[in-house]
């Protein structure tokens, strides 16, 4: 069942999504080479218990079949797409880190990911950083009452496919407000015209994740990494947005914090 929600709600939503916000602008000096994984996972618990949230991530788990994931954020290093365990690994000159952090305020989730350069990256890692950026604002713009699923999904996949792009099928947005899961699913491809019609007071993520080379995908043994089927590059960026009379609201608001602390690719 696809709930909406009334502006009081949607109040309560973008105070998690403003600490979602922050949480990624603490983490920009952080990340770096040398930097663990693990101790960037450190540095965000701390910030959500200290703001008084709950990591929504740490303990979450979406079936029996599945582990509990360990940690407070997922990260997905260079061919890592999405949902990687942060460990003992250390960043280095030139990857790419997707960091996607959720916390629980007040009973409402905040849900985002932020895809960092670390130190001197590639021009080929630039450019794909770069399209992912446009591919997020590209779904966006297409976000409004009466508009369709598919007029998202096309825009996103039209863009990534122009730069020769893949985009990831098996997994897509969501709806998110007092779960981090909700109905209805947004895939980031489709066809215009079709699907469900957005309606004001829906709350969900748009997250795209482009790959560099092919849109296929495999699991690692862990049950949560996901990577690119041929190694290549993956990024992703993700917002959570709130329908309104006239077109979407974006709850989680990076781009304007990172414009300020960040140089952007």
């Amino acid at each position: 069942m696809v709930v909406l929600r009334s502006k009081k709600e949607i109040a309560g939503m973008r105070r998690a999504g403003d600490l979602v916000v922050r949480a990624l602008a603490l983490l920009r000096p952080h990340v770096r080479a040398g930097v663990r994984l693990r101790e960037l996972d450190r540095l965000v618990e701390e910030f959500i218990r200290s703001e008084g949230g709950d990591p929504t991530y740490k303990g979450y788990r979406p079936s029996p079949a599945v582990s509990p994931f360990p940690a407070t954020i997922c990260t997905a290093v260079n061919e890592e797409i999405v949902h990687g365990i942060p460990g003992p690994r250390r960043l280095r000159d030139g990857d790419v880190v997707g960091i996607d952090v959720g916390a629980t305020l007040g009973g409402w989730v905040g849900d985002t990911c932020y895809t960092y350069p670390v130190g001197d990256v590639s021009p080929r890692a630039g450019k794909l950083l770069s399209v992912t950026r446009e591919c997020l604002e590209a779904g966006v713009a297409e976000v409004g009452p009466g508009r369709r699923f598919g007029d998202v999904g096309a825009a996103i996949q039209e863009l990534a496919e122009h730069h020769g792009y893949g985009v990831v099928r098996e997994l897509g947005g969501h709806g998110v407000g007092h779960e981090l899961h909700e109905e209805p699913h947004i895939n980031h491809f489709g066809r215009r015209g079709h699907g469900m019609r957005f309606r004001e007071g829906m709350t969900l993520t748009l997250e795209p994740m482009i790959n560099e080379g092919t849109h296929e995908i495999r699991f690692l043994e862990d049950g949560w990494t996901v990577v690119t089927a041929d190694g290549k590059l993956s990024a992703q960026y993700e917002h959570t947005i709130a329908v309104t009379s006239d077109g979407c609201e974006i709850l989680t608001p990076w781009h304007l914090l990172m414009r300020e602390a960040a140089r952007l690719v």
